[in-house]
């Protein structure tokens, strides 16, 4: 038997377990606290039909993508004049170290006295969170780059900006790009905080207010629609790309690799 056929035996034998024991859940604690499988397709229906999730799922995208997108378009150039300039590199490293492991969490507060309760203390939180990563990914590059290339064009007459455009930033997209789809990956989790706290719409306020109602169907579609809402985005961002940075040295639309 092929590997290919081996996968598609195992693949679905593997999901058909991951069911049964989710289901297993409900028999043993029943569904108000473990809903099963068929439980939380019903409770999905639900929200389907008066169209709440669709809705929640939207604007909840819609906050990850403007400040994912808005937190990876400062930190690039930041990045790059960190890492080139080493006068900044040394004042900013100490702080970008220090600030760097505060989570996104502990701002939200912080956010809502300062941007007020509307979208944008959310879409700041998500920002923060893009923000040093892609940034410490992209200054990681920079020091990566071999000296020899630059030097090499240095020696053929290459100003400093030709070797930052030429040089250095293409040897760091790579960097910048592993950096962009992890900061994905934080932006949803900051999201989820903010909406849990400071929200009345998004996929986070479902999962807190249906606690309300004990309804724990409602917060597994919700934690579903996450985990596919990281899914397709990581996915659809590995292919965007593979295909328009594969000169680059990005050749996969698959998972990260640790």
């Amino acid at each position: 038997m092929s590997l290919f056929a081996k996968k598609g035996v195992v693949i679905p034998l593997l999901w058909l377990l991951a069911l049964l024991i989710w289901q297993a859940g409900e028999w043993l604690y029943g569904p108000e606290i473990v809903p099963g499988p068929v439980a939380t397709w019903r409770g999905a229906l639900e929200l389907l039909q008066d169209g709440s999730l669709l809705s929640y799922i939207g604007v909840s995208f819609y906050r990850v993508f403007v400040g994912w997108a808005l937190g990876s378009l400062i930190a690039v150039p930041i990045g790059l004049i960190i890492g080139k300039v080493k006068a900044i590199r040394l004042f900013a490293e100490p702080f970008l170290n220090f600030i760097r492991f505060i989570p996104p969490i502990a701002f939200i507060t912080l956010f809502l006295v300062w941007f007020g309760i509307g979208e944008q203390s959310k879409i700041a939180l998500i920002t923060y969170a893009t923000l040093f990563i892609v940034m410490m990914n992209t200054l990681t590059g920079v020091l990566a780059v071999e000296e020899d290339k630059i030097r090499s064009a240095r020696s053929m007459g290459a100003s400093e900006g030709q070797i930052l455009l030429h040089v250095v930033i293409p040897a760091t997209v790579p960097y910048i790009f592993t950096g962009i789809r992890l900061a994905m990956g934080t932006s949803y989790m900051a999201i989820i905080g903010a909406e849990m706290i400071a929200a009345n719409e998004g996929v986070g306020f479902l999962i807190w207010n249906s606690r309300l109602f004990f309804r724990t169907d409602w917060i597994f579609v919700g934690l579903i629609s996450l985990g596919l809402m990281g899914f397709v985005t990581d996915r659809l961002v590995g292919w965007v790309g593979r295909k328009t940075l594969r000169r680059y040295g990005i050749v996969s639309s698959g998972p990260l690799k640790r």
